[in-house]
């Protein structure tokens, strides 16, 4: 389990966990809000089954306190940074601070890793919350973009 010490708005502690024999069904049902799903995917089971079928990302259920609310992965590029991926936050938590306390705990924790290489993420140039978000916890474009998608880094 990886803990932070993060809680969302409602005072629960966001936890990152591996995705096991008993949560595997809950993270695979996480579905974004409609507006969302031109930006991610429609269910957490598309990414569960990336991760299954990648040797380069990692899958980790998203927990507030004892409940299954999101997904999100980690994996490692061939330049040694470390990425996050796959964030996605049920519907009904949407708003309550999740996906903020999600990468509060993540980017760190990656950042830890390896001698401390920069964690990066990629967002739809389009997804205005994803980038505010992500430019509040330092990440920063880097000016790449991949798949359409820019890439934002956090240097450790």
């Amino acid at each position: 389990m990886i803990d932070g010490g993060h809680l969302d708005r409602s005072g629960r502690r966001v936890t990152l966990r591996r995705v096991d024999d008993d949560n595997w069904p809950a993270v695979a049902d996480v579905a974004p809000t409609d507006d969302q799903r031109r930006f991610v995917a429609a269910l957490g089971a598309r990414y569960l089954l990336l991760s299954t079928r990648s040797e380069v990302w990692t899958s980790l259920a998203v927990y507030a306190d004892e409940a299954v609310v999101g997904h999100v992965m980690w994996g490692v590029d061939d330049d040694g940074s470390h990425w996050i991926g796959g964030m996605l936050i049920d519907a009904a938590e949407q708003g309550r601070g999740v996906g903020r306390a999600t990468v509060q705990t993540l980017a760190p924790w990656l950042a830890a890793r390896d001698g401390g290489p920069p964690v990066r993420l990629s967002y739809h140039p389009d997804n205005t919350p994803a980038a505010t978000l992500y430019e509040s916890l330092g990440f920063h474009p880097t000016g790449a973009v991949d798949d359409d998608e820019l890439i934002a880094e956090r240097m450790p």
